[in-house]
């Protein structure tokens, strides 16, 4: 039987870099060798492609790659001249120009089938503020908020804040993810340092309310219907005031994790649904984890959604679906089992249009 190639793309121009490559570490290591081939493509923080023996953090030791700009014959072009195509493309990019929509519009213009969200919903996902636009319009629990540009950085004044959402408040860079560019604010020190470093990695950052209480991990898999794991838990070192970097991957005693967490049938039932909702009203595919909190009086709020979950050795996400009997072998080839069954799918609808209009 022919292997499927698998393009597994990693790296990229993030601050999440490294722990990208984390994640597309397990993906090689863990993926059916019997049924596919790995192509391994790294980006470096440059934005270089490069074709690599296998993932490795020495990216630029590779083969710098081009692409073939032909939709009905899209190739690959290593520094040697070999040309290679992609049955499917697996990208394991977090965070700008991965998880935002762009490689997912690049790979869409060039008909190259793709595990995962597509480029509407990797877009409004990774906005924080337009998921909790969208999530808040669909009546899905969110945490109360604000926001600002750059451009009105002396409109935002500590007090004002305070006034709409109490202390302490986070404040966040919205299009960043594993908590770059977020800040815990208990005093005005705190609240220009934190505007500070979130200003430092995008153009608008979120103010949200503070949720004292659990935090909640829920994973999402499919399209029609998608399927939701039992809820996991993060408990968080008292050491920490929140799930931070180096809590989330430096630190190997900052986090326990039980998965499934320890909830009562309600509410584990209303973070389920809740979670498939935001997931749909985001519209995300193949897969996402919906990270959410359960404050001290039981009332579940949406924080974020991640449409290309990490899939570190610490990672939720393959965790939860392992308690639900899926191991990460599995798990990835029902991935991208979805992504081809998704791309044959869209080949229904006609792409030109024959009309009276002369030209």
């Amino acid at each position: 039987m022919t292997k499927l190639k698998v393009g597994i793309l990693y790296g990229g121009r993030s601050v999440e870099h490294g722990v990208s490559i984390n994640s597309a570490r397990n993906i090689e290591s863990y993926i059916d060798k019997h049924l596919y081939e790995t192509l391994c493509i790294g980006i470096s923080t440059k934005g270089v492609w490069y074709l690599t023996p296998s993932v490795s953090k020495e990216i630029e030791k590779g083969s710098k790659l081009k692409l073939h700009l032909d939709a009905e014959n899209p190739r690959f072009e290593d520094e040697k001249g070999n040309l290679f195509s992609l049955d499917v493309a697996f990208p394991v990019l977090h965070g700008t120009d991965g998880e935002d929509g762009s490689i997912q519009g690049l790979l869409k213009a060039m008909s190259i089938p793709m595990v995962g969200t597509g480029v509407l919903g990797s877009s409004v996902s990774m906005s924080k503020l337009v998921a909790k636009q969208l999530m808040q319009q669909a009546g899905i629990p969110v945490t109360d908020f604000l926001f600002f540009r750059h451009d009105q950085r002396d409109a935002i004044h500590f007090d004002e804040v305070k006034k709409k959402l109490g202390l302490p408040f986070m404040v966040k860079a919205a299009n960043l993810g594993s908590s770059v560019g977020v800040s815990k604010v208990k005093s005005k020190e705190d609240f220009d340092l934190a505007l500070q470093d979130s200003f430092k990695y995008d153009d608008c950052v979120l103010l949200e309310e503070y949720v004292k209480g659990r935090e909640i991990e829920c994973a999402i898999l499919g399209n029609q219907p998608p399927e939701a794991s039992l809820p996991g838990e993060i408990i968080i070192s008292s050491n920490y005031e929140f799930y931070t970097f180096d809590a989330k991957y430096v630190d190997g005693e900052a986090v326990k994790i039980e998965v499934p967490a320890q909830l009562d049938n309600a509410i584990s039932d209303t973070i389920r649904s809740v979670s498939i909702k935001a997931y749909q009203q985001l519209q995300c595919e193949d897969f996402s984890r919906v990270d959410l909190f359960l404050s001290e009086s039981g009332k579940v709020y949406v924080n974020e959604i991640n449409t290309i979950p990490g899939f570190t050795n610490s990672s939720m996400y393959p965790m939860m679906w392992k308690e639900r009997g899926v191991s990460f072998t599995e798990l990835i080839s029902r991935l991208i089992t979805l992504g081809l069954e998704r791309y044959k799918n869209s080949q229904r609808t006609e792409k030109e249009f024959q009309s009276s209009l002369k030209f």
